[in-house]
């Protein structure tokens, strides 16, 4: 790859992504609506356009042509219409971040990417109001698989966590166990997968470069309990959680009724190793242990 465009890619790992590409002297460009600050970028050139709105689209890249586009922030499949019908002949690759979401959650906790067929799912249109968050990446998938006319990797990532985490799930579970505040869970048993914002930053990357396609779950290749993870908590605190029912207590965001996770045999199989849950949730965990103690 040589230039790349990267829709959004502002925040948490999607800066990440933007440094590892300049790192490897990729021309970067981002297109945001000006809202939020690039400056941790010095060399990506910048962009305003309005990614849910059409026109912006089609002015902003009528004369662009691409090694690869990076689309972090298509929610709908009004969205990936737009990109499908625009970027059209002007880029060799492209990487839609989609989510686990796109699955059922039900008894079935290992995900495995043929669990959601995007090829035979049926089309609807509308904006991201119109839908809940997985059923929109479910039909932005099927938009991209069944219209496009270039190459799409749909890469699934689960929960995401990093020092940097601006929705701070983790940050507040940490806040929680430290001033003794109740933790709302009802399934302590739920098995989830993670994903390092970095690792997934490095994939993402990876998948730009790479000849492969389709759908793809991106995360850590273990998996842990809630109350693995909150013992993780416990340990980096050295106080002991209030655990109550989520009728009792302010929810856990990841306060799941059943087991949702994925294999990541598929990526394997492409070449990819994620790192495992050992090598950086402990780490990750004392790291911001530190930083809310001090």
């Amino acid at each position: 790859m040589h230039n790349v465009l990267i829709l959004g890619g502002t925040r948490f790992f999607g800066k990440r992504l933007v440094k590892k590409l300049e790192e490897k002297g990729i021309e970067v460009t981002i297109a945001t609506r000006g809202e939020k600050d690039i400056s941790f970028s010095k060399k990506a050139k910048h962009v305003k356009v309005d990614r849910f709105n059409r026109k912006s689209m089609e002015e902003a890249f009528q004369d662009t042509v691409w090694d690869a586009v990076y689309d972090q922030i298509c929610f709908s499949p009004d969205d990936a219409q737009d990109a499908v019908d625009i970027f059209q002949g002007k880029t060799k690759k492209y990487i839609f971040t989609s989510t686990l979401s796109v699955y059922d959650m039900n008894d079935k906790g290992e995900k495995v990417e043929s669990d959601f067929n995007p090829y035979s799912y049926q089309l609807k249109k509308g904006r991201k109001e119109k839908f809940e968050y997985g059923e929109g990446k479910r039909l932005a998938e099927a938009v991209f698989f069944q219209k496009a006319d270039f190459p799409v990797t749909a890469v699934r990532p689960p929960i995401v966590l990093g020092e940097d985490d601006y929705t701070e799930r983790l940050h507040d579970h940490i806040r929680r166990v430290i001033n003794q505040e109740k933790i709302g869970i009802d399934n302590l048993e739920a098995k989830l997968s993670f994903v390092d914002s970095d690792d997934l930053a490095d994939f993402l990357m990876w998948a730009g470069e790479k000849d492969v396609t389709g759908p793809v779950n991106a995360s850590s290749p273990d998996q842990l309990t809630l109350a693995e993870f909150i013992k993780e908590v416990e340990k980096a605190v050295e106080k002991k959680a209030v655990i109550t029912s989520s009728t009792e207590g302010k929810a856990s965001p990841m306060n799941f009724p059943v087991s949702f996770y994925q294999s990541v045999q598929k990526a394997e199989e492409w070449g990819y190793q994620f790192k495992s849950l050992s090598d950086w949730f402990p780490p990750l965990v004392r790291l911001l242990a530190e930083k809310e103690i001090q």
